[in-house]
């Protein structure tokens, strides 16, 4: 007899999302990339706003999964916020020399690639929705 714990579906929507489990990986590779940078250099707010941020796309995400659609879609374009947050902290953190040129580009394609994920599950929700905005940010 089968228990609701043996069931293999996720009982929270969002884990069921492959953009979820990219974020997660990004927080992973930024939390690996802080910790090399403060053992080198302590702990700067560089550091900190840098990891928060890359936080805050799969919390958008997380949060936005429990509300309606048009809510859930107001959550996605919070999460490619952030994204463009990591853009920038990415960037600084090259010109500081914390990240090389190859980390820096590395960082920038999974970026690339969760915006291109979150611009598409916008995309499919606001078309079942029936919504029409085209923001294609």
């Amino acid at each position: 007899m089968e228990t609701e714990l043996d069931k293999t579906t996720t009982f929270f929507r969002f884990e069921d999302l492959r953009v979820y489990h990219k974020a997660l990986d990004y927080i992973d590779w930024v939390y690996q990339k802080i910790n090399a940078i403060s053992e080198k250099n302590g702990n700067s707010s560089l550091t900190r706003r840098y990891y928060d941020s890359a936080q805050a796309i799969a919390l958008h995400i997380a949060e936005g999964s429990a509300r309606n659609k048009s809510q859930f879609i107001y959550y996605l374009k919070m999460a490619k916020s952030s994204v463009r947050e990591c853009v920038v902290h990415t960037s600084l953190a090259e010109k500081q020399r914390f990240l090389t040129a190859t980390e820096q580009e590395e960082s920038r394609h999974q970026l690339m690639e969760m915006t291109k994920m979150l611009g598409a599950l916008i995309g499919s929700l606001q078309r079942s929705a029936g919504i029409t905005d085209t923001d294609d940010d």
